[in-house]
């Protein structure tokens, strides 16, 4: 897997990258000729070869858009957070809000709030992790994106350096939030991508 971290540019020359590559279980789709084929349309097109093969043996689960569990989790989208396989949860249990670092924006108060007033959701497991991207990013990411394309970005980049205190402040957001009916059972996590364990955080 390869991704860019941005670092700081220079006047009038917008943003620089920095390369990082990371292996992943998954192999690369293959060429024509068995050659690596590295474009998004052939990692799409892969994608959709799959869909195929797993619509071929769908079942109709017969399930409704109310999770079992009647929980919601809200975690970080990072590509080594394999969400139902590290909390035991199957297809139906729980609705699944994820985003770039798991913190709680208006988005996420956005669905936490249908997920709760409309399907009926009354438990929220908050879970950041170790080794976060964002924890490389300041919000100077906006200003850099801002001298590149000409607008600054309406969001903010929720950069932070202290993944615990990061925890402590989503679940704040979500306990005092008018919007949610219930806030009594919100616990936040850490993750260890090392160890795949979670470590919960006292809200204090």
């Amino acid at each position: 897997m390869t991704f860019f971290v941005p670092s700081h540019s220079r006047p009038g020359r917008g943003l620089t990258s920095t390369v990082i590559v990371m292996s992943t279980s998954a192999s690369l789709p293959e060429g024509p000729q068995g050659t690596d084929a590295s474009g998004d349309a052939a990692v799409i097109s892969r994608l959709v070869a799959a869909n195929q093969r797993y619509a071929a043996d769908f079942t109709d689960p017969g399930m409704d858009a109310r999770p079992v569990l009647q929980v919601a989790v809200v975690a970080c989208m990072d590509a080594r957070l394999d969400l139902h396989d590290a909390l035991g949860l199957a297809l139906g249990d729980c609705h699944t809000i994820r985003n770039a670092g798991g913190v709680v924006t208006d988005d996420v108060i956005r669905s936490l709030t249908i997920s709760q007033r409309a399907l009926g959701t009354r438990s929220v497991i908050l879970i950041h992790h170790t080794n976060c991207g964002l924890e490389s990013l300041t919000e100077d990411f906006r200003h850099e994106i801002e001298d590149e394309v000409g607008q600054r970005p309406s969001w903010a980049v929720e950069a932070f350096r202290d993944v615990d205190q990061d925890v402590r402040q989503s679940m704040q957001r979500v306990r005092t939030s008018p919007f949610l009916l219930h806030t009594e059972d919100v616990r936040g996590f850490v993750f260890d991508v090392t160890t795949g364990l979670l470590r919960e955080i006292d809200p204090a």
